[in-house]
């Protein structure tokens, strides 16, 4: 099956929802909701899960998988499980004990890759040292790997071609576009260069025409690339790296870091209150990026489920 024949989603071809952010006073930011925008997209995903089990006779499918007992990661398995069933997405659960081997893992993959009702298959992250994430993940159906983490969905991103993106920086752009700002020509810096959020955003950046540059821990002068960016994507993972005063005035600002603090406090890479008093628009820590990553793990499980639907319907016409 190729996702060739798809189209990308409306919010990566540039559709722009109108401000959903709420108004500080004059020469503050305002303050991008994520929790807002969320929740808008969870509605559109309820009615496309509900038109897709009118069309197909079942709902789609999103399998989690979770090894061990990491408290951190039962907490969010169980949270997308929870927000599934808000939404109409059927859910199948797979809890494995912590001395589960690679084989063992690798089989229940190649099981779920099978199931004609599971469209989407998440493995949790981070997994037990005795198991090799990446031969996991190569082992997804790249038509199933909502996280968009696969070889092969990261090459069609790399490649400009239509596929399942991951989903933190689809949230970023979705984010983005809540704003109305104009990303054509605009000068984009991504401060961060993981395969989960910095790469991926780069090349969603550079989609929408975008001018983009990528800082990282070696970056010589981040104060300098950071003072000239009209849109700044925070997503080094260092509580605060980025002062405030370095954001250029009217310049977009999304955060994506999540760290503590030496007081035990959530924070972003970015100085918060310092930026806020020169960006246009800000988004907290939390209740900014946060909140868009299970929304559009959401939506990925939807695009997946419809592609799949696309490719059986495009296998049969070939066999008549």
């Amino acid at each position: 099956m190729s996702y060739s024949r798809t189209r990308a989603p409306a919010y990566s071809r540039g559709r722009v929802d109108r401000p959903t952010c709420a108004r500080y006073d004059r020469g503050v930011a305002e303050i991008i909701d994520g929790k807002a925008v969320a929740a808008s997209v969870r509605e559109e995903v309820r009615a496309e899960a509900a038109a897709f089990r009118e069309r197909v006779g079942r709902p789609p499918g999103l399998a989690t998988v979770l090894v061990g007992d990491d408290p951190a990661s039962a907490t969010y398995v169980r949270s997308k499980r929870k927000t599934c069933a808000e939404v109409g997405i059927a859910s199948i659960a797979h809890e494995l004990s912590a001395e589960t081997g690679q084989d063992e893992l690798l089989a229940l993959v190649e099981a779920l890759n099978a199931r004609a009702d599971a469209d989407g298959i998440l493995v949790q992250l981070p997994l037990p040292p005795q198991i090799n994430a990446s031969v996991i993940l190569d082992a997804i159906d790249p038509v199933k790997d909502v996280d968009g983490l696969h070889p092969m969905n990261q090459a069609r991103l790399v490649a400009g071609q239509a596929g399942l993106r991951p989903c933190t920086p689809l949230g970023v752009m979705r984010l983005l576009d809540t704003t109305g700002v104009e990303l054509r020509g605009a000068r984009a810096v991504v401060v961060g260069r993981s395969n989960l959020v910095g790469k991926p955003a780069v090349f969603l950046l550079l989609e929408r025409h975008a001018t983009v540059t990528v800082c990282h821990s070696r970056t010589r002068d981040l104060a300098a690339e950071v003072g000239g960016a009209d849109v700044l994507i925070a997503a080094i993972g260092k509580a605060q790296l980025i002062r405030g005063d370095w954001i250029k005035p009217g310049a977009v600002v999304i955060d994506v870091g999540t760290n503590r603090n030496a007081a035990g406090k959530l924070v972003g890479d970015v100085e918060f209150e310092r930026a806020r008093e020169r960006a246009a628009f800000i988004t907290p820590v939390p209740g900014g990026v946060g909140p868009m990553t299970i929304a559009m793990l959401l939506k990925n499980t939807v695009a997946a489920a419809e592609a799949r639907a696309v490719g059986r319907a495009v296998a049969a016409g070939a066999g008549r």
